[in-house]
C-alpha cells in the first residue's frame, strides 16, 4: 500500500506545524497549499508516492473531511478548476435541492422568511456532492487507485488528530445556537484545543467509500444511513435524490488579463464570472488608480464602486445554467464592461439604489496542488456555514451542509451572507444553488503560474481580486500579497465597508472614507485563507494565509 502510517510519516505530521507558510524551490517541483498540517502532509506523502495533483487533491479532500470538520466533508460539495496535460477543465459538484424542495419552503404562511430554517437543521441540507465529485476527478485524471487516497483519512478518524485552538473560529458560540435543535453536540461538543479526536463511525463510512466508491453514499449503507437522519428530523432528501446526483464537466470560464489567461469557475457559481469581471473592470479605470497608494482612502473608494457594480449583476443575471439562462457572454463582453467601467464614480460614493444590474447566493476551505509535470488543482468545497445545519448523520458521523440557504428564499431578502438574489436563483427540485466559490489559475504560455482560492461566502472572489492585483499590480511577492489587509464591499448593506481583524485599515484611512459617507465594520473574523502556489521565472513558490492555520510546502520528489 502506498499510504503507511510508519514512523516516519509521524515524524513529518508532527514537524508540520513548524513549518513556514512558504517555501521557494526550481520548477519541477510539486506543492501543497492546504488549511491545515494534515492536509498539507497528505497531500506530500501522495506526490512523493507517484501520485498527480488530482490524486493529492483527492486524498487532501478526504483527509479534510477529517480534521477540518468545519468545512472539509462529504456532506458538502464544491468546484474543482485543474489544468492537466496543457489544458483546462472545471468539474461541478455542487449540492442540489431535493426533489421535495419547492420556492416557498421556507416562508410562512405571510410569504416572510422562517428565521434559521434554511441554515439549523434538516430541511438546511442539499443532496451532497463531494464523493461524486472527487470520483469523477478521479476516474479522469487519477493515477493512483482509490482506496489509497481514502486510506489516509480513515487513519486520522479511526486514530484521531489534534484539535486546533481555532476550530470554532467562525462561530464560537456554535453548541448553544444549535442546542436542542440538532445532534451536532453529541459528536463534537468534546472536542478540545490541543486534545486527540476520534471519528469512528467516520471512519467506517470513509472505509466503505474506500472499498466501494460512490455506490456506497449514493446507494449503499451510507445512503440509508442518511435518509434514515433526513426521516428522523423531517428533512427532504431521499434515496431517489442521492441515486440521481451526479457531477458535471463543465466548460471553465477563461479569460485574458494582462499577459495571462484567468481559468476560473463557470455557473453554478457566480464566482468566475464576478472576478474577470472585477480585473476587468480595474484595469479600465488604470488612470484613477494610477498613483494611488494600495489599501488608501481613495484605492478602497474606487474598489468599492467597481464591486458595487459586480454586485447588482450577481444579484440579478446568476444562477444554475440546467434552470435558467445565464447571459455569460454579454456580462463578460468588451462593449458591456466598458459601458459598467463608464459609470465609476472616481470621487464619490455612487447611490446604491442608482446601481442596477447592467444588461437590459460562512464556511467554506480551499486547497492548491501543483505536481511536478505542472499539473495543478484549485479545490474549493463547502458545508456553507462552519459546521453546516449542525446535523451529523447517525451511524455515519459526517455532518450535512446547510447549502439551501444559498438559494434565494425570497427574491430581494439577503441570506446569511448578506446578498441578495431573484428568480434566476430561486429554489427549485434538482438545481444548484448560486455560489461565490472561485478556484482559479492563471496560465501564461500554456504554463501554470498562480493557483489560488479561498472561502469567504460572498467574499471569496473579492478577496483573490485583491492579492492578484497585490501581485500583479504592486509586483509585491506572494507572501506579502496574501497578507496584506483586505476590505469588501457588496452593494447591501448600503455604503458599508467590510474590514477584518486580522489586518484593519489605517485609523487615517478609515477616518477619511467615514468622512467620505461610508460605514465601516470590523467583523469578528478574517477575510478568507487564501492557498496559493505561485510560479515565476522557474520558481516555485507556496503560501498558507497567515490567517489561520494552513501549511504550505514546496516538494521535490
Amino acid at each position: 500500500m502506498l499510504f503507511r502510517l510508519t514512523c516516519s510519516l509521524l515524524a513529518l505530521l508532527l514537524t508540520c506545524s513548524s513549518l513556514a507558510t512558504t517555501t521557494e524551490q526550481s520548477v519541477g517541483s510539486g506543492a501543497i497549499a492546504s488549511p491545515d498540517q494534515y492536509g498539507a502532509a497528505v497531500a506530500e506523502q501522495i506526490l512523493r508516492g507517484g501520485g498527480n495533483a488530482v490524486d493529492a487533491a483527492v486524498a487532501t479532500a478526504f483527509t479534510l473531511a477529517v480534521t477540518y470538520p468545519e468545512a472539509g466533508n462529504i456532506g458538502g460539495g464544491g468546484f474543482m478548476t485543474l489544468w492537466f496535460d496543457g489544458k483546462a477543465y472545471f468539474l461541478d459538484y455542487r449540492e442540489t435541492a431535493p426533489a421535495a424542495a419547492h420556492r416557498d419552503m421556507y416562508l410562512d404562511n405571510e410569504k416572510q422568511v422562517i428565521e434559521n430554517l434554511s441554515l439549523i437543521g434538516h430541511q438546511a441540507s442539499g443532496v451532497p456532492g463531494t464523493v461524486m465529485g472527487l470520483w469523477q476527478a478521479h476516474q479522469r485524471f487519477g493515477r493512483l487507485p482509490w482506496a489509497e487516497l481514502v486510506k489516509p483519512a480513515v487513519h486520522y478518524a479511526q486514530s484521531g488528530f489534534t484539535v486546533a485552538a481555532n476550530q470554532y473560529q467562525y462561530r464560537a458560540d456554535l453548541l448553544s445556537q444549535l442546542e436542542g435543535k440538532t445532534n451536532f453536540a453529541d459528536y463534537f461538543g468534546a472536542m478540545q484545543a490541543g486534545k486527540n479526536f476520534r471519528q469512528p463511525e467516520l471512519a467506517a463510512t470513509l472505509n466503505r467509500i474506500a472499498e466501494h466508491g460512490p455506490a456506497d453514499f449514493y446507494q449503499g449503507e451510507t445512503a440509508k444511513l442518511l435518509v434514515a437522519q433526513m426521516q428522523r428530523g423531517g428533512g427532504l432528501i431521499s434515496m431517489n435524490d442521492l441515486a440521481a446526483y451526479k457531477a458535471g464537466w463543465r466548460e471553465p470560464v477563461t479569460t485574458p488579463w494582462h499577459d495571462y489567461q484567468l481559468v476560473t469557475t463557470a455557473p453554478p457559481s457566480s464566482g468566475g464570472i464576478a472576478l474577470s469581471q472585477l480585473l476587468a473592470l480595474k484595469q479600465r479605470r488604470a488612470a484613477d488608480f494610477s498613483g494611488v497608494t494600495l489599501n488608501s482612502t481613495q484605492y478602497v473608494h474606487l474598489i468599492a464602486e467597481i464591486e458595487k457594480r459586480v454586485f447588482a449583476d450577481r444579484a440579478d443575471y446568476l444562477g444554475d445554467p440546467d434552470f435558467t439562462t445565464v447571459p455569460q457572454q454579454q456580462l463578460l463582453d468588451s462593449a458591456y464592461l466598458d459601458k459598467r467601467a463608464a459609470e465609476i464614480n472616481a470621487k464619490a460614493i455612487s447611490a446604491t439604489k442608482a446601481v442596477k444590474p447592467g444588461l437590459e447566493g460562512y464556511h467554506t476551505t480551499h486547497f492548491s496542488v501543483l505536481d511536478k509535470d505542472g499539473n495543478a488543482v484549485s479545490n474549493t468545497y463547502t458545508l456553507n456555514l462552519d459546521y453546516g445545519s449542525g446535523v451529523v448523520v447517525e451511524g455515519a458521523g459526517f455532518l450535512l451542509n446547510n447549502e439551501m440557504d444559498d438559494f434565494s428564499a425570497k427574491a430581494g431578502v439577503p441570506n446569511a451572507f448578506g446578498v441578495v438574489g431573484s428568480d434566476a436563483n430561486a429554489i427549485a427540485p434538482s438545481k444548484r444553488m448560486l455560489s461565490s466559490m472561485t478556484p482559479s489559475l492563471l496560465v501564461k504560455d500554456g504554463n501554470i503560474e498562480l493557483v489560488i482560492g479561498t472561502p469567504g461566502g460572498s467574499t471569496i472572489f473579492t478577496s483573490i481580486f485583491q492579492v492578484m492585483t497585490n501581485l500583479y499590480d504592486f509586483a509585491m511577492p506572494l507572501e506579502q500579497a496574501v497578507a496584506a489587509p483586505r476590505f469588501h464591499h457588496q452593494l447591501l448593506p448600503e455604503n458599508q465597508i467590510t474590514m477584518e481583524p486580522y489586518a484593519p485599515l489605517s485609523a487615517e484611512v478609515q477616518a477619511e472614507l467615514s468622512a467620505k459617507g461610508y460605514n465601516l465594520v470590523t467583523q469578528g473574523w478574517s477575510l478568507g485563507d487564501i492557498q496559493a502556489i505561485q510560479v515565476t521565472n522557474g520558481t516555485v513558490t507556496a503560501v498558507a494565509d497567515p490567517r489561520s492555520r494552513g501549511v504550505a510546502k514546496v516538494i521535490r520528489y
